[in-house]
């Protein structure tokens, strides 16, 4: 399995160059892409341009960064100049943005390669990729089955072999929950570890970009190339950033791990339930402490999640009016104009979420939703740091099921959000949270674990990953179509 790490050492050594190995991702791509269907753009040209200066100066004696000369993808929710930046929307299908996100210019810095833009649920609502106006992408591991979402196009490019890492964001679990049905590691950070500047919003104080990788320590490069403070965001945490790889010690003895009794209730598929159970086991063999805990509220966090949600999406997604930018359906008046852009150019869950979201926020309603759902969150937060004053790390599924076939849940949005169960809490304190495979299903789909640390915790998350890992190797997937011919 072709890791940024060994790549790099590859490309040190001179074993392969970085134009041979982006023209290589990019055959395996054209390869997998008719059935995957990963990417919305593509930036070949300006990866081979990159490739070309990556190897001149490995040519010349000069140090390289980890992540430069590996070909990776970005999520189309994140702007990079003169490179489309759709969100999945007929609404902004032409628009180029004319500036980088800052995780793009920190990237920049390391002399990343981007092979394109990657498909998603339109505008970053949904759990499946279904929502995309202009892609339909699959499960590598079995095209009948969504790859997850909203990051679904992040998580196959990784998991096909397409992309060697990727970008995704997630609001309520779209970078975990896409890994874990893909079968690869999916990180969300610390809420203002990474810059949201330039991420096309969905629910502002909910988003965050992490990345989606092959293994734990690829995970840790790339936190370290996009993590530290922005002053162009204002929620950015300020403060010198560690080395992330620093944490990849293989140990987790005297490591108090949490299992919360609510995330093991009704509804949690059985060999999930198996799978995860099995990994508890792996972890007290390794020597961590297994402590049972308790988060109430959290039964309350998936309504709380939707309407906050909804609410900062309604307030986001009120400048998409065809006046300044995007899709324009001409008509007589600014009114119907606006009406007719919005109609045409948002699909039927993005409207749906606007119609919620206004409907919560509007007079009469604020108090009895949207401020309840604020409490509500303060409360889970609360819970989450008095667990986090008795243990190191809590533990969950990263979802209660696997990857389900297209269509399965399409028509029924309750089942639809009901998969985010397990991960919005984390988006709902603003805590890290990772998901590593953990197995597979007797249907052949991969099973994540899912692990959870307080505010600024990735050191420890991803030490108790990366031991995971290695004492699992049964647990490293790779996807049918998954390896690279270099």
């Amino acid at each position: 399995m072709a890791t940024i790490h060994e790549l790099h050492k590859k490309l040190v050594n001179k074993e392969i160059s970085a134009v041979e190995l982006t023209n290589a991702v990019i055959a395996h791509k054209a390869k997998v892409e008719p059935t995957v269907h990963a990417y919305l753009s593509d930036s070949h040209d300006r990866a081979l341009a990159t490739a070309k200066l990556v190897d001149e100066a490995i040519a010349k004696g000069d140090a390289i960064s980890p992540l430069a000369g590996i070909p990776g993808a970005i999520k189309d929710n994140i702007c990079i100049k003169d490179e489309p930046a759709t969100c999945a929307s007929k609404m902004l299908e032409n628009f180029v943005p004319p500036y980088n996100a800052s995780v793009i210019e920190r990237l920049q810095n390391n002399h990343y390669i981007s092979l394109g833009k990657l498909n998603m649920d339109e505008f970053a609502m949904g759990g499946s990729t279904e929502n995309s106006a202009l892609a339909k992408t699959s499960n590598p591991w079995n095209a009948d089955c969504v790859p997850g979402g909203s990051s679904g196009g992040s998580a196959a490019a990784v998991s096909s072999g397409s992309a060697i890492w990727a970008l995704g964001s997630d609001t309520g679990g779209s970078i975990r929950q896409p890994a874990s049905f893909c079968g690869v590691v999916g990180l969300k950070p610390t809420y203002g570890n990474v810059s949201r500047y330039g991420l096309i919003a969905f629910a502002s104080s909910l988003d965050q970009i992490g990345p989606i990788t092959r293994d734990v320590t690829d995970a840790a490069l790339v936190l370290n190339a996009i993590s530290g403070h922005d002053a162009k965001d204002s929620t950015s945490i300020p403060g010198t950033r560690v080395d992330y790889t620093t944490a990849l010690v293989n140990d987790v003895k005297n490591l108090k791990i949490g299992v919360p009794k609510e995330f093991f209730g009704e509804g949690l598929n059985s060999e999930v339930r198996k799978a995860i159970e099995e990994a508890i086991e792996t972890y007290k063999k390794l020597g961590a402490e297994i402590v049972e805990v308790s988060l109430p509220n959290s039964k309350y966090a998936l309504s709380a999640y939707y309407i906050i949600a909804l609410a900062e999406a309604s307030s986001n997604l009120a400048r998409y009016d065809g006046v300044s930018y995007g899709m324009r359906v001409p008509a007589d008046n600014l009114v119907d104009m606006s009406t007719k852009t919005r109609t045409e150019g948002f699909g039927p869950e993005v409207q749906r979420r606007i119609l919620l979201g206004t409907y919560v926020l509007s007079a009469g309603y604020y108090d009895a939703y949207y401020l309840k759902a604020l409490k509500v969150r303060r409360l889970i937060k609360n819970e989450f740091d008095e667990a986090f004053s008795k243990v190191d790390l809590i533990l969950t599924p990263t979802a209660p099921n696997t990857s389900y076939k297209f269509g399965e849940k399409a028509n029924d949005p309750l089942a639809m959000y009901l998969e985010d169960i397990c991960t919005v809490p984390a988006n709902l304190a603003g805590i890290p949270g990772i998901s590593i495979p953990a197995g597979m299903s007797s249907n052949n789909l991969p099973i994540g674990l899912q692990l959870l640390g307080p505010a600024m915790g990735e050191e420890t998350l991803l030490r108790a990953a990366f031991t995971f890992e290695q004492a699992r190797p049964d647990c490293q997937l790779v996807a049918p179509t998954g390896e690279v011919s270099l």
